[in-house]
């Protein structure tokens, strides 16, 4: 085999049309706008060893870090064990968040060489925290490799990339979690049908859309992964987004097929909705070729790197924000109760342990302080924003007349309030949420972090949106509204900057000398009176909610809890 080489770790009968090696052997050009055409129009795609010298040449040409470990370090590193056969037993650095290496035609003992070299790479890289797309990186590359030492010199330069506005793998959750948002605005936004169908038939969309990265690196067969790998290392991370697009918009077009055309999707679990597309994008060799997807995802228009960083930049600011910048496994944070000090008339221990396990990520670790209850501080409104001002954020608790239980986490100090004067005027982030817990538990947060097309549900100019139940109306200034036209920002940065186009989905928390409300437009969440006696829910806009408890109900019992940082002195 001419390809002896650079196919060393190869399984060439699983390669079948690529083991042919055909067309030209040699790349002579040096104009980079030349070579990218090149790369789109897969002029070494038929030639294995024509393709491993270019991937050399352009892995060789990134801008690197002053110290990036080489092929040297990985054979020193590794020393005697470089001869010894490698174990693919050997467990996968936690920061591939539970990625295998994809097999990608790869010979059985080369899958065990990729395990060594990721795990080599985890010990010069110290700083990479988050990387799920590196199996498939370096199983791509160990195609192309004379050894595994070559093959970790390649990978180590793309991971100490340092060009200035390049980027090409990310090595952070802040990172990936961004991609991910930023993945969902470009979906609203150029592939809109397909967008809509995804918003149709998962529970969470920003889910579904975390995925994106696997179905370019992990999912697509050799043939397709291979072409893409040939315009990445040209053009950088842009395309991961154009083909991720692509196979969205091929997506929707097998769904429909298979449904003969009718919308009659149902929502569903978003794991299902996340399987259906991977088994999708993993078996898209029989609908659709290489270049076919390549068409498509070139078909884009208007789609700039430029865009894609700003939308990248800013998703990255509002979850620094928010305080969320590494993973959390929340299933493993729990609320410890000392149920000898921890005493609500309200709820258990173990129902507030599943709230706590509802909230911010940044508060999980507090205790839950009791502000307020009317068991002690009597059924005044006055006395309930006494208690609460200057607490922030806090949980309110209430029990009905019925034995219903039901609440909300409210993100803002009620003292907010004020700033309205005496007119009843929303306040608060996209972070507050309402539940209930009897007869069953059900939490509904803001509605555009789960169907970002609702937020488009505009009224008329003509329309006014009611606040309280006694049909009072809210004075039309005191939402602020944005500054920058509606179509400027799609959802998925709607719903992190709170700067929606319809103010009746945004709204939070107001209160006033006679009620407090939760949730506006169309109805109130809950509503309470300034006896703290008699209280309303319906539906409403912002968390699209049902009725939490009784249409109207009597307050046997409210709680208002903060939270207590557990390292204060």
């Amino acid at each position: 085999m001419a390809e002896e080489d650079y196919g060393s770790f190869v399984d060439w009968n699983q390669m079948g049309d690529l083991a042919k090696s055909s067309g030209p052997t040699k790349v002579d050009c040096k104009d980079l706008k030349e070579f990218k055409q090149m790369a789109r129009q897969g002029y070494w795609a038929k030639n294995h060893k024509l393709r491993a010298q270019v991937y050399q040449q352009l892995i060789k040409a990134i801008p690197c870090r002053t110290v990036t470990p080489d092929a040297e370090v990985y054979r020193d590193i590794m020393g005697n064990a470089a001869t010894k056969k490698p174990s693919s037993h050997i467990p996968l650095p936690e920061f591939v968040d539970g990625n295998p290496v994809p097999r990608y035609c790869l010979k059985a003992e080369a899958v065990a060489s990729a395990h060594q070299i990721i795990n080599c790479l985890a010990g010069q890289f110290p700083d990479i925290s988050h990387c799920p797309s590196l199996p498939a990186v370096t199983s791509l590359l160990l195609h192309f490799s004379v050894d595994e030492a070559q093959c970790f010199e390649h990978v180590s330069r793309i991971l100490a990339c340092n060009e200035p506005g390049k980027r090409l793998l990310d090595q952070t959750f802040l990172a990936y979690e961004s991609g991910s948002m930023t993945f969902g605005d470009l979906a609203n936004k150029y592939c809109v049908a397909a967008h809509k169908l995804i918003v149709a038939t998962a529970q969470d969309v920003l889910e579904v859309y975390t995925d994106w990265q696997r179905w370019v690196l992990g999912d697509l067969p050799f043939s397709h992964v291979v072409r893409v790998l040939d315009v990445y290392l040209v053009e950088g991370y842009k395309i991961l987004y154009r083909v991720a697009i692509a196979l969205l918009k091929f997506y929707r077009k097998h769904k429909a097929g298979a449904q003969g055309g009718q919308d009659n999707q149902q929502q569903q679990d978003s794991s299902k909705v996340r399987a259906d597309i991977q088994a999708f994008v993993r078996g898209i060799a029989s609908t659709v070729t290489p270049d076919k997807l390549l068409e498509k995802a070139f078909s884009l228009r208007l789609f700039s790197r430029k865009e894609i960083t700003l939308l990248q930049l800013t998703n990255e600011k509002s979850l620094q924000q928010k305080g969320i910048t590494v993973k959390q496994k929340r299933r493993n944070v729990q609320l410890a109760l000392n149920p000898d000090t921890f005493s609500s008339e309200i709820v258990s221990p173990k129902e507030m342990r599943d709230i706590w396990s509802w909230i911010p990520e940044r508060f999980a670790l507090c205790q839950p302080q009791l502000l307020f209850t009317t068991s002690t501080h009597g059924c005044s409104l006055n006395r309930f924003y006494s208690h609460c001002e200057g607490y922030e954020p806090t949980l309110l608790l209430i029990r009905t007349t019925d034995g219903d239980v039901c609440g909300a986490f409210l993100s803002t100090d009620w003292e907010e309030r004020k700033r309205g004067g005496n007119k009843l005027s929303f306040f608060g982030t996209g972070e507050c949420f309402v539940f209930r817990l009897k007869p069953e538990v059900e939490r509904y947060e803001w509605v555009v972090i789960r169907h970002p097309e609702l937020a488009s549900s505009i009224k008329t100019e003509g329309q006014e949106d009611t606040a309280s139940s006694d049909g009072q109306n809210l004075d039309n200034n005191s939402l602020q509204q944005p500054e920058k036209p509606v179509g400027d920002l799609s959802p998925f940065l709607s719903a992190r900057h709170f700067n929606l186009n319809s103010k009746n989905t945004s709204m939070f928390m107001a209160g006033n000398f006679d009620s407090i409300i939760v949730g506006g437009g169309e109805g109130n969440a809950l509503y309470i009176d300034s006896e703290l006696n008699h209280g309303r829910s319906s539906r409403c806009a912002t968390f699209d909610n049902p009725p939490l408890c009784a249409e109207t109900f009597q307050v046997s019992l409210l709680e208002v809890w903060g939270f207590q940082d557990a390292m204060a002195s």
